[in-house]
């Protein structure tokens, strides 16, 4: 169970817009985790990372005053990532020579899919799920950050909603939308894993698929794997992601953002 559930969020809040330095430290001491796993997913392990969670952290402290509801707090939090997540998108775009998914290569063990599945120890299925979100769109993978935590028991569906300015409603169809490519994106983790690799595939990646996860190549090899009697299998025995997220910790906070 995480910090925040353990804490009178409530009250830390009343005491932290008052000025209190104690407050301030233990709220930000309960909620950066959720707030660092949020951003690190949603970012796809981008240098910038540690950046936005300290700029939401801030946000979020210097509007406390703003608050009308020390209760809704965590829901308010979640809100503000989900903005600064949006805003680094938009300078990325907006930057010269922006890379394609705002994909810059993180330093060592900056990979948050590589952290996931090494500080979470996940193996099988849950590891197939984690790298899997590698192959994701930016809007899939910023849903998916709230979603996941959704399934581990940290945020609730309405959060969820409030973060993305939809209604309930709509954003259960886009979960269900962003499920369908998370799972295409598990197949594809298993064609390319698959030895002895299937030759028609390797046919197809010859025509110019880089190594990397991207968009296109998710589609081009998950419309192969459905057409190929060879990969036809890899769709069979996946296990419903949500039951593999459920109960899962939050990645713990590197030691620069503490």
């Amino acid at each position: 169970m995480s910090t925040q559930h353990s804490v009178d969020t409530a009250a830390l809040v009343a005491a932290a817009r008052e000025g209190d330095p104690a407050a301030q430290d233990a709220l930000v001491g309960a909620y950066l985790p959720l707030v660092y796993n949020i951003v690190g997913r949603a970012l796809n392990g981008s240098v910038d990372v540690d950046d936005v969670v300290q700029d939401t952290m801030l946000r979020a402290l210097d509007g406390l005053g703003g608050l009308r509801d020390p209760g809704s707090f965590r829901s308010w939090l979640v809100a503000i990532a989900m903005n600064r997540v949006r805003a680094h998108w938009q300078d990325r775009q907006a930057a010269p020579y922006a890379v394609e998914d705002a994909g810059e290569v993180a330093g060592p063990g900056g990979d948050f899919v590589d952290l996931t599945m090494l500080r979470l120890q996940l193996s099988g299925q849950r590891q197939e799920t984690a790298r899997a979100t590698r192959w994701l769109e930016p809007d899939d993978r910023a849903l998916l950050s709230l979603w996941w935590l959704e399934c581990a028991g940290e945020l609730t569906r309405t959060e969820v909603a409030a973060a993305l300015k939809l209604s309930p409603e709509h954003t259960a169809v886009r979960v269900q939308r962003m499920k369908a490519q998370l799972e295409a994106a598990r197949v594809v983790v298993r064609a390319l894993d698959a030895r002895p690799r299937c030759a028609e595939l390797n046919d197809v990646l010859a025509t110019g698929w880089d190594g990397h996860p991207s968009t296109l190549w998710r589609k081009r090899i998950a419309r192969h794997a459905r057409a190929c009697a060879h990969c036809a299998g890899l769709w069979s025995g996946l296990m419903p992601a949500e039951g593999l997220l459920a109960g899962l910790a939050l990645v713990p906070v590197p030691v620069a953002l503490l």
